[in-house]
């Protein structure tokens, strides 16, 4: 198993290495949309990219916002791009497209062969009329994401479209093309995801990184969405913190992304005062999306999260053999051997500590913005999917809500809870606001703080 994960960890380096331009971090102000389908418009992996940059770079006020609709093709997104995504004032749009431009039931039809290769060719097509709006608007950065894989192999009950993967990756294989060719930033999220699925397959073969319909990624999925597009940016072993002391020189080793005052350090105690520039990382590991079992921390098994992106690492050496209370605030946290303490803990799995809290606090805020940003991609889902074909695009009249209402086709029905007041401008407005509200007070609790920790001999 160690090995095969070792294996996996080098697969997943060589493919996000693959990039045509430099995908560089997002700085303070940045606004990011991400342009995408169903798995986008879900908003679980930008909500899980956004909560590291608001624990890991607290200073640094970015925004990154959910783009994506329901069964979306890039002809689709060419078509909605001025009236949902340029609203949002983005000078950042990562464009991810192929799950749904590579078919489905046709791979159960005669010849499915030249239905595929047609499929690709009308992709690329839309994708090159989008790519002149992108000209048109120099002052945006395109990024090119390619969709994560559509899982023809895992042995579960459920629809499979034999061929459609072998369709996606030739839009996969024409997406890096074309961000080469554009000198655009490419983040490729099929072939890791695609080598975790192999390998987890590899010893389950009902294993899926997707989920139980083949195609939308459960929480973990997303985790890994996240974490693959921050390696992309070259985050990955940043850590939370690195603290090293040497308690029988009474002297600080390292610092790292840390401010340390020792207080006192003998064989037996240590105390010192503590403040990390970044908090570390919340995973709320029980849960799951619906009619989906798997769990975000699920994620921990098959991708090596914690260890590139969440060490928050104390190292204490020369005390004195024995047990050691960890202490912080004045609260006792866990007890730790001599030996565990010269090796070096990572407090960020210690879910107790003062920051943690702090940081869970900042997760469900984040998600409760995450969950008002859905109402409103709900109704901008309305508009291009039933409105738009209606002639009633953003009339919003009673006119309109009357006829979705009574529609029998389509997944119209599904929004109609949402739509029945989301229609209106003033309580679209309110829910902006809230969201507005809820960042402001995300960056206002997110400031790392300072803290006494002592390590006690038991």
């Amino acid at each position: 198993m160690k090995q095969l994960f070792s294996i996996l960890i080098v697969l997943i380096t060589l493919a996000t290495s693959v990039q045509a331009q430099e995908l560089k971090p997002f700085k303070d102000g940045d606004r990011a949309v991400f342009l995408g389908n169903s798995i986008t418009h879900a908003g679980f992996y930008e909500s899980y990219l956004w909560l590291y940059y608001m624990t890991h770079f607290p200073e640094r006020k970015i925004e990154i916002l959910n783009g994506g609709s329901g069964g979306d093709v890039v002809g689709q997104m060419n078509a909605r791009f001025e009236d949902d995504i340029l609203k949002m004032d983005p000078n950042i749009v990562i464009l991810t497209f192929g799950m749904n431009d590579s078919g489905y039931f046709e791979f159960w039809q005669d010849s499915p062969e030249k239905t595929a290769k047609k499929r690709v060719k009308k992709s690329l097509h839309d994708f090159r009329l989008l790519q002149k709006k992108f000209e048109d608007h120099p002052e945006i950065q395109p990024v090119i994401m390619s969709s994560s894989p559509y899982d023809e192999t895992a042995k579960i009950d459920a629809n499979n479209f034999t061929g459609k993967s072998k369709t996606l990756e030739d839009i996969v294989k024409f997406q890096q093309e074309e961000a080469r060719k554009n000198n655009w930033p490419y983040v490729d999220l099929y072939s890791p995801m695609l080598a975790i699925t192999k390998n987890g397959q590899a010893q389950d073969s009902s294993y899926t990184i997707t989920g139980p319909d083949r195609i939308h990624p459960g929480k973990p999925g997303h985790l890994v969405m996240a974490a693959l597009f921050l390696k992309n940016q070259g985050l990955a072993n940043q850590v939370v913190s690195k603290v090293e002391i040497d308690t029988k020189k009474a002297e600080i080793l390292t610092s790292e992304n840390a401010s340390i005052y020792l207080l006192n350090a003998n064989k037996n105690e240590i105390s010192f005062q503590y403040e990390a520039k970044s908090l570390p990382y919340p995973i709320d590991s029980t849960s799951s999306i619906w009619n989906n079992p798997q769990k975000l921390g699920d994620a921990l098994e098959v991708y090596p999260f914690i260890k590139e992106f969440n060490q928050e690492v104390l190292r204490v050496t020369n005390l004195e053999k024995g047990d050691y209370q960890l202490i912080i605030d004045g609260q006792d946290i866990a007890k730790f051997t001599s030996d565990s303490l010269s090796k070096g803990i990572n407090m960020a799995l210690l879910a107790n500590t003062p920051q943690y809290k702090q940081a869970k606090n900042v997760m469900f805020l984040n998600e409760q913005r995450a969950e008002i940003e859905g109402k409103l991609r709900e109704y901008y889902w309305a508009q291009s999917n039933y409105f738009r074909d209606k002639g009633l695009l953003y009339a919003d009249t009673q006119e309109a809500y009357d006829m979705a209402s009574t529609e029998k086709e389509g997944f119209i029905g599904s929004k109609m809870g949402v739509y029945r007041t989301v229609r209106f401008p003033e309580v679209r407005k309110m829910l902006e606001n809230n969201i507005k509200i809820l960042v402001d007070k995300i960056y206002e609790i997110n400031q790392p703080k300072s803290h006494k920790i002592q390590l006690k001999a038991i």
